[in-house]
């Protein structure tokens, strides 16, 4: 129960109202006279609706914590430093130090209410190198989109007051909505197409598929990144077959097709193909096949080499070189393949395939050091090998006839992302294996077709 005193006037001990039930206030009468609010208790100053006027002259002194008091403009700030990622609180204002969290910090938004406002302040000057990302809460937008944004500029205080469904958070006291930028960040791309199959009857040895690298800005939200893998040309001996294009197109990127490598020569009757890596040449007229086919900038591969007489045929070229001239008694030597270390170690692909060559005594072309595979020996030796899965090797010649005259088919082509390992999104498809931690990056190795959505 309830019980009620009823007065109309209440005062201190100096005579000076306190409760004037005329006037219908409560007045602090003498200086230094103070409203008493015990520890733990909670005091409410009007209900919904009212208004609390602080006239002019007066001061409002906080020597505890004020909460929500920036909600209408300004930012009440925290003098605990933000060292790692945080979910901000509308009214209140934080100092960011991402020096000292080696890589991004991240600060959640509350859920937007129009008014609310929230501030961030570089305190170490690392946001241009370990920046502060903004993530907004479910789909509430900032600066009109809903996705997470950066905060990349040295040194930078921006405020944020969350205005309405249509525009949700935007920048005021830094004054440029640029300043809250767009999520990106840098991807390099490693793309190699399928390589080309050695040409059947003392053929020439296939071409590397196309070696392209590259470092591209990505922008979440702008769509899934296709990955597609070229197949090599399979082996033959009928022919020779080249190896098939791989590329990384979508998600605002610029698209990066490798060319497949070049199919290699056929003894007396065909020119090596052009492809990515030309094919090696054998002999009767023909010519070996030109590398950087059908793009000739960047370089993404070179020529193949030339036969000799009726006996031996050219190597294919390879990413890092040119493929070998076969001499009177050898087949031509590979071209060497390009190395990257985008996996964490170097590793070496894109070799072309060796030369085949005619039975008796002649030796069979190596394959390229990076994938490249052996061209026929002579009689009963060594068939022409394949070049290695998901280098985008060379396939080796073949020799003169029968089960020596089949070529070594192309390997598959490949295509490597690598990311920092706070950026990865983890959505994938293809399954490409994925290893983590490769001095702080996330890297995607795709063996088959697939995609990757920033």
């Amino acid at each position: 129960m309830t019980s009620t005193i009823k007065v109309n006037t209440v005062q201190d001990t100096d005579g000076n109202n306190i409760i004037n039930e005329n006037a219908n206030t409560i007045t602090i009468g003498a200086s230094g006279d103070t409203i008493a609010i015990p520890a733990g208790a909670n005091a409410t100053l009007g209900g919904a609706g009212s208004t609390i006027t602080i006239p002019a002259g007066s001061t409002i002194t906080n020597s505890g914590t004020a909460v929500n008091f920036g909600a209408t403009g300004s930012a009440s700030w925290s003098t605990t430093v933000k060292t790692g990622d945080f979910t901000a609180v509308a009214g209140e204002g934080y100092f960011v130090d991402t020096s000292s969290a080696g890589g991004p910090v991240t600060a959640s938004l509350p859920a937007g209410s129009a008014g609310a406002v929230v501030a961030f302040k570089d305190y170490a000057g690392s946001f241009d190198t370990n920046k502060l990302i903004i993530a907004p809460n479910g789909s509430d937008k900032i600066g009109g989109a809903a996705v997470s944004k950066q905060i990349a500029t040295e040194g930078i205080a921006v405020t944020l007051i969350f205005i309405d469904s249509t525009q949700g958070w935007l920048v005021t006291d830094d004054g440029l909505q640029t300043s809250v930028g767009a999520l990106s960040y840098s991807v390099d791309f490693l793309v190699i197409a399928g390589g080309g199959s050695g040409g059947e009857t003392i053929g020439g040895g296939g071409g590397a598929g196309g070696y392209r690298e590259s470092t591209q800005t990505i922008l979440p939200g702008s769509g899934t990144i296709t990955v597609t893998i070229g197949d090599g040309g399979a082996a033959t001996s009928s022919g020779r077959n080249p190896g098939v294009d791989s590329s990384i197109s979508g998600g605002g990127i610029t698209t990066i097709t490798s060319a497949g490598g070049g199919g290699g020569g056929v003894a007396g009757s065909a020119n090596a193909q052009d492809g990515g890596s030309g094919g090696g040449n054998s002999y009767g007229g023909g010519s070996a096949g030109s590398g950087n086919t059908p793009n000739t900038t960047p370089s993404q591969g070179n020529n193949g080499g030339e036969g000799v007489s009726n006996n031996t045929a050219g190597a294919g070229g390879g990413a890092g070189a040119v493929g070998g001239d076969a001499s009177s008694t050898v087949g031509g030597a590979g071209g060497a393949g390009s190395s990257s270390s985008i996996t964490g170690s170097s590793v070496q692909r894109a070799g072309g395939g060796g030369g085949g060559v005619r039975s008796g005594s002649y030796t069979q072309g190596p394959g390229g050091p990076g994938g490249g595979g052996n061209g026929r020996g002579a009689g009963g030796g060594l068939p022409a090998t394949s070049g290695s899965a998901n280098t985008g090797g060379g396939g080796g010649g073949a020799g003169y006839s029968g089960s020596s005259g089949t070529s070594g088919a192309g390997g598959k082509g490949v295509v490597i992302l690598s990311m920092p390992d706070a950026d990865y999104t983890g959505t994938t498809s293809g399954s490409p294996t994925v290893a983590t931690g490769v001095s702080g990056k996330t890297v995607l190795t795709f063996n088959s077709t697939g995609s990757y959505t920033p």
